[in-house]
């Protein structure tokens, strides 16, 4: 029965490409893998094209970095609320933001990644700022609640966090 390649499954992808550089024909290698010839055929044609057996083309995440302090004080809160109860997590907020900037990224880098591997760190790029005018959007969620969504297009300090989010 015919085996089918997925696309997270390199380490197949590279034993047919090491087989066919070997000089066997994709016929034997469909027959030895039990893979169809024409996945074997598509898979040697794109790496005689471009080099790379399911890498893409993608934009690099962009995140803000966290300081060494940040990481470690970020650790030792999740250590100290692992086995918390759902009646201890009902009296806590989580709030999150997001910035939306209205000047469009000129930053164009692509860098080739495999599917699936958009969060591991060789593919994020940190930014640390955010530059020109845009909106920031603020949200929290409770136990079983939540806040409504608040949007500012004015510069976001701790006062107006608490005033207005809060």
């Amino acid at each position: 029965m015919a085996q089918i390649v997925r696309h997270n499954d390199e380490s197949v992808r590279e034993r047919i490409i090491g087989r066919l550089e070997c000089g066997r024909t994709q016929l034997e290698v469909s027959e030895e893998l039990g893979i169809a010839q024409s996945v074997i055929s598509r898979l040697w044609q794109r790496f005689q094209d471009d080099g790379h057996i399911g890498l893409y083309a993608r934009r690099p995440v962009r995140c803000v970095p966290l300081t060494a302090t940040q990481c470690r004080l970020l650790l030792t809160w999740s250590r100290e609320h692992a086995l918390w109860t759902p009646q201890q997590c009902s009296c806590v907020m989580f709030s999150d933001e997001s910035r939306f900037s209205l000047q469009s990224d000129s930053h164009r880098t692509l860098i080739w990644r495999a599917p699936g591997t958009r969060y591991h760190q060789e593919n994020t790029i940190e930014r640390h700022r955010y530059d020109g005018a845009g909106w920031l959007v603020c949200g929290g969620i409770i136990l079983g609640s939540k806040t409504e969504l608040h949007l500012q297009s004015v510069t976001m300090t701790g006062h107006i966090y608490r005033d207005v989010i809060l």
